[in-house]
């Protein structure tokens, strides 16, 4: 078993390791803040993730077997929908991953 001077060392150092790990990211903002590239990617950064969200999504659909990928492309034309309507991110992929899953475990159970 190891000393207690040993497990205190150990604990302290792991504190300070996460410590330093989670303010890292706010000492690097900080200058980032007056830069006229972190408004720009604050409003195009959103659309590119949702595109690799949506390649991602649809990569692996089987088009050519029952049901033809249309449990999700109806979610995912529920999902253009609601944001369309709503503007809120995450209503839109809530209300879509819903959509998905019950078309998945009712309608098209194949």
């Amino acid at each position: 078993m190891p000393e207690t001077g040993y497990l205190i060392a150990a604990v302290l150092v792991c504190a300070a390791i996460t410590w330093t790990l989670r303010a890292v990211p706010f000492a690097l903002l900080a200058p980032l803040r007056e830069s006229k590239i972190v408004p720009y990617l604050g409003a195009t950064m959103p659309v590119g993730v949702m595109v690799i969200l949506v390649g991602h999504t649809l990569r692996d659909v089987p088009l050519s077997a029952y049901p033809f990928g249309l449990p999700v492309c109806l979610a995912l034309i529920a999902t253009v929908a609601l944001h369309l309507m709503l503007r809120n991110v995450i209503i839109s992929i809530a209300g879509g991953t819903v959509v998905n899953v019950i078309l998945v475990s009712t309608v098209f159970t194949g």
